[in-house]
């Protein structure tokens, strides 16, 4: 007996009566128009931290790419990575089903963030694939010693959260189709925080160079 797949199973029939039944010409609808979702969302893997819940999104509003540390990797053309998971789900959302908004979510007491700045720090990162992955936002780690020079610790470690969101949208604007849109006026790009402990969001304001919090 398998306690956890037990759980899921009884929690889809759970939704089939309370929500399925209950939005059947919705479904039916995004089945035969298709989907427009209005935002794509580039959230963490964490269990903690679905962008659909958090957002209390309907089915349909919100395309989303959940991998570790929502990390939005530099663009690439072909060259030696052979799997652009990420890049090819940023480049469907844009150029596929033409999304105006991208929001890079960042959180805190994330893993892989730890683990980059572990890496940065001198100390060993355990994985095959999650060292070179959280590499792609070693910057961060520069950034948030740069703007909190005395910041060690945890204190160190959500710095280097809410930073490494900021090069993810650096990291956005190196992909041509972005940039284009961007400067044309016709795509907005954002970076969010949510603090898991407190349930509470901030948005980063390019104007004051900080996340501020989302107002109850």
């Amino acid at each position: 007996m398998n306690a956890a797949i037990d759980k899921l199973v009884s929690g889809f029939k759970t939704f089939h009566e309370r929500f399925f039944e209950e939005n059947k010409e919705l479904y039916q609808r995004l089945v035969t128009e298709g989907q427009s979702p209005k935002a794509l969302v580039i959230a963490c893997a964490d269990s903690r931290v679905d962008p659909a819940i958090m957002l209390q999104a309907d089915p349909g509003d919100i395309f989303s790419i959940r991998n570790v540390a929502n990390v939005v990797p530099p663009y690439q053309e072909g060259g030696d990575v052979s799997y652009h998971g990420t890049s090819t789900a940023i480049e469907f959302a844009i150029n596929g089903l033409g999304i105006k908004n991208i929001v890079v979510c960042g959180h805190a007491h994330c893993a892989g963030v730890k683990a980059m700045v572990s890496g940065q720090e001198g100390s060993p990162v355990g994985g095959q694939f999650v060292p070179q992955w959280t590499s792609i936002i070693n910057k961060g780690y520069e950034l948030a010693k740069q703007k909190n020079p005395g910041a060690e610790g945890a204190e160190l470690d959500r710095c280097c959260e809410r930073q490494s969101v900021l090069v993810s949208l650096e990291n956005l604007m190196t992909f041509p189709f972005v940039k284009e849109k961007v400067d044309a006026g016709e795509l907005e790009i954002h970076g969010w925080y949510l603090d898991i402990a407190q349930g509470e969001l901030s948005r980063y304001n390019p104007n004051t160079d900080k996340f501020e919090m989302v107002a109850l």
